[in-house]
C-alpha cells in the first residue's frame, strides 16, 4: 500500500505540488487585484471569502467600522466584488478590502430609493452657500436651498448635526452626485395637491390671483385653481392655491424699470398662464398679454422715411432712446448722432424712421438735422 501512494505522490513534496498534480491551479495575487468571491463563512466581525486561492481571504478588520452596514446585509454563499490589500498576511491569508463593493451596494440603495419614490434618513454635517451637505450610508450628498421646506428655509443651519428624512432626486455615481429633497418629505401631500391642480390648469387660461411678492425681476402671483374649467376663474369652495411668477417682462407692454412702482403685494389681479413647470407646480404668467400689443397697432404710423417729433428719455453708452408716443420708443444709435449736436434727457428732437423689427418692438431712428439755409439732412 506504502508503494502503491509513494507512486502516486511520485515527485511531490508539497501541498501545493500534490494539488498541481491533480490538476488544480492556484490563483496568485498581488496587491491591488480586483477579485471576485464567494463568501464561505461570517464569524463575528470576520468574513471569509473564497477567491480560488491557496487560502482563504480575509476581509481587513478596520473595513468593519467602514462598510458594516454592507457586511451585515452578507450571508454564506453571496459574491463579492474586492480589492486584494495583502497577498499575504502574517497568518498566511489573503488580505481584502470590500470598500467598493459596499459603495456601490449604498449607490443602489439610492437608486432604488429614487426609483420607488422612497424616503430616506441623512444627517446634516455642513452649511454652506448653496445648501446643506449631508452624509448618507457613509456617502456625502447635498439638499440645495430650492429643496428647503417653508418650515425650515428661515434657517437651515438648524439641520446641522440633526437626522433628516429626505427624497432622493438625482444618482450620479459616476460624478459622486446625490442631490436630495427635504420639502419633498414634509410637504408632499402639499406637492401632491399642487400637482393634481396643475393638471386642472391650460396653457392660455385667465385666472384671478392676489400679488404675493415682489422681487427685482417680477412678481409673484397665487392664482386660485378651482375644479372646473373657465374662461375667467374666479373662487370656489374646491379651489387649491398655485403660486406663478409674472416676470418683469410680462407686466406690460411698456418697458417696467421698477416693478414696485406698478404692483404691490395684495393687489388683485387677472393674470394668463403662458407656461407651467410639472416638478416644481409653478405657472409662468403674464399680465401684459390680457390686451393687445398697442406696438403692433401704433407701428403702422411708422413707416421707414417718416419723419416725427420725439423726446429724448434715456441716454445709453450706445445711444439714445427717445420717446414717440405711449408705449413706442426708438434708438438713435451712437454711429448715428450728428457730432455737432449735444443729447439730454427730455430734449425735443425731429427723428426719421430709417428701420423697424416687428419681432423685437424696435425702431431705428436717424435725427433729422437742419443746415443754415434750411436744408434738410438725413
Amino acid at each position: 500500500m506504502a508503494k502503491i501512494a509513494q507512486t502516486k505522490t511520485s515527485g511531490a513534496s508539497t501541498m501545493e505540488e500534490l494539488l498541481g498534480q491533480a490538476g488544480y491551479a492556484f490563483k496568485g495575487f498581488k496587491r491591488g487585484d480586483h477579485v471576485t468571491g464567494v463568501v464561505s463563512e461570517i464569524s463575528g466581525r470576520s468574513v471569509y471569502v473564497d477567491v480560488g486561492g491557496k487560502t482563504e481571504g480575509i476581509v481587513a478588520e478596520k473595513e468593519y467600522e467602514l462598510s458594516k452596514d454592507y457586511m451585515k446585509t452578507l450571508k454564506v454563499g453571496d459574491k463579492v466584488d474586492a480589492v486584494v490589500v495583502s497577498p499575504e498576511s502574517d497568518a498566511g491569508q489573503i488580505v481584502l478590502s470590500i470598500k467598493r463593493a459596499a459603495a456601490d451596494s449604498r449607490w443602489k440603495l439610492f437608486e432604488e430609493a429614487m426609483k420607488n419614490n422612497a424616503t430616506i434618513t441623512v444627517k446634516g454635517k455642513e452649511m454652506n452657500k448653496g445648501g446643506l451637505l449631508v452624509e448618507a450610508e457613509g456617502v456625502y450628498g447635498f439638499i440645495p436651498s430650492s429643496q428647503f421646506s417653508r418650515a425650515v428655509i428661515e434657517n437651515p443651519a438648524a439641520l446641522t448635526g440633526q437626522l433628516v428624512e429626505v427624497k432622493v432626486i438625482e444618482v450620479d455615481r459616476e460624478q459622486n452626485r446625490l442631490v436630495l429633497s427635504e420639502k419633498a418629505v414634509t410637504e408632499a401631500e402639499e406637492v401632491e395637491a399642487r400637482k393634481k391642480a396643475l393638471g386642472l390648469v391650460e396653457v392660455g387660461k385667465i385666472y384671478k390671483g392676489t400679488v404675493a411678492g415682489i422681487v427685482p425681476f417680477g412678481a409673484f402671483v397665487s392664482v386660485k385653481i378651482g375644479p372646473t374649467s373657465r374662461k375667467l376663474c374666479g373662487a370656489s369652495k374646491s379651489e387649491q392655491s398655485l403660486e406663478g411668477l409674472v416676470h418683469i417682462s410680462e407686466i406690460s407692454w411698456e418697458k417696467v424699470e421698477d416693478v414696485s412702482k406698478v404692483l404691490k403685494e395684495g393687489d388683485e389681479v387677472e393674470v394668463k398662464v403662458i407656461g407651467m413647470d410639472e416638478d416644481t407646480g409653478k405657472l409662468a404668467l403674464s399680465i401684459k398679454q390680457l390686451s393687445d400689443d398697442p406696438w403692433k397697432a401704433k407701428a403702422a404710423k411708422y413707416p421707414v422715411d417718416s419723419k416725427h417729433a420725439g423726446k429724448v428719455v434715456k441716454m445709453m453708452p450706445y445711444g439714445v432712446i427717445v420717446n414717440l408716443e405711449k408705449g413706442i420708443e426708438g434708438l438713435i444709435h451712437a454711429s448715428k448722432m450728428p457730432a455737432e449736436m449735444v443729447f439730454v434727457e427730455n430734449q425735443e428732437i425731429e427723428v426719421f424712421v430709417e428701420s423697424m423689427d416687428m419681432e423685437k418692438r424696435r425702431l431705428s431712428l436717424g435725427v433729422v438735422v437742419k443746415d443754415t439755409k434750411g436744408m434738410i439732412y438725413k
